[in-house]
């Protein structure tokens, strides 16, 4: 099964941002990553973070992980490298509000001023997904900085101690593994990375994380949308080929692809589908399936 490709142009050009138009236009060949950078810049700050809802659910200004985390995926995208001169200080602002373990929080005290998805709540305690998250995506480009190497302590630790067989799973834990996933594939110690796949792998069927695409749950393309990765080795080609199929018949009638979260705001709505209806022609095209 294979996804609309022309639907899906005519549904991102009809609903999306700007940023996903641009991001379109590098995925179908017809134009190059300046315009998408160029588009990031709309949502940075003077501290060297990204805010503006460029995590569509955070309606605040102001920097957060988060907000860091989609601007290096994108950076990644569209082919800059860690020398590109909006990384460094995006790294200084994560590192101005990691926490003494090394980690950052899941969404900072600012955005709870202005509109934000039920989710996003403020904690100073770190999270594993959003550390995981950002580092996954410095190393992505190739990146060495201070930030790295406390955070990187702090994954390893918390990686290790993952419980998977654990009878009542923790709150998050699948978002937890999925991000985790995203580090191991980008860390540069591969031989530690597969070691910590393989310890994981028996536990994500025996405790549910790894489900059928339906509803809010961690699909296996979630866990390991990328050919020639680590993370493959978690996945049975069956299920590669079963959520393959899952994800294009997702492709709504108006072309794009819906969420799987509860919404909350029109305009986040809006917002979400346009970057999950290029999320997923991009996995697609990535895995031969447009």
């Amino acid at each position: 099964m294979t996804a609309d490709l022309e639907a899906a142009t005519t549904f991102v050009h009809t609903n999306a941002r700007v940023l996903e138009r641009h991001r379109l236009a590098l995925l179908r060949g017809d134009g190059d990553g300046e315009p998408v950078v160029r588009a990031l810049l709309a949502y940075r700050n003077d501290d060297g973070g990204f805010g503006h809802a460029l995590e569509p659910d955070l309606r605040a200004p102001h920097s957060q992980p988060a907000g860091v985390q989609t601007a290096m995926e994108l950076l990644h995208e569209a082919g800059r490298t860690g020398d590109d001169p909006l990384v460094a200080p995006a790294a200084d602002f994560l590192l101005s509000v990691t926490r003494d373990d090394g980690g950052v929080p899941f969404v900072l005290e600012s955005a709870m001023a202005h509109p934000h998805g039920p989710p996003w709540r403020a904690a100073d305690a770190s999270s594993l997904t959003q550390t995981a998250a950002n580092a996954a995506a410095l190393h992505a480009l190739g990146v060495r900085h201070p930030w790295l190497d406390g955070a990187d302590a702090f994954l390893w630790a918390r990686i290790d101690a993952l419980d998977l067989d654990a009878t009542e799973p923790t709150p998050g834990l699948g978002y937890d593994v999925r991000f985790s996933t995203a580090f191991l594939d980008a860390v540069p110690d591969e031989e530690r990375a597969i070691a910590a796949l393989e310890r994981l792998a028996p536990g994500l069927r025996a405790s549910g994380l790894v489900a059928e695409r339906k509803g809010d749950v961690q699909a296996p393309l979630d866990l390991a949308p990328w050919p020639a990765t680590r993370s493959r080795r978690l996945l049975t080609d069956e299920e590669l080929e079963t959520d393959l199929d899952a994800l294009a018949a997702g492709q709504d009638h108006d072309g794009g692809w819906r969420f799987p979260w509860p919404a909350w705001s029109d305009g986040a709505t809006q917002e979400w589908r346009g970057v999950v209806t290029l999320h997923a022609l991009r996995v697609l095209r990535a895995n031969g399936r447009l």
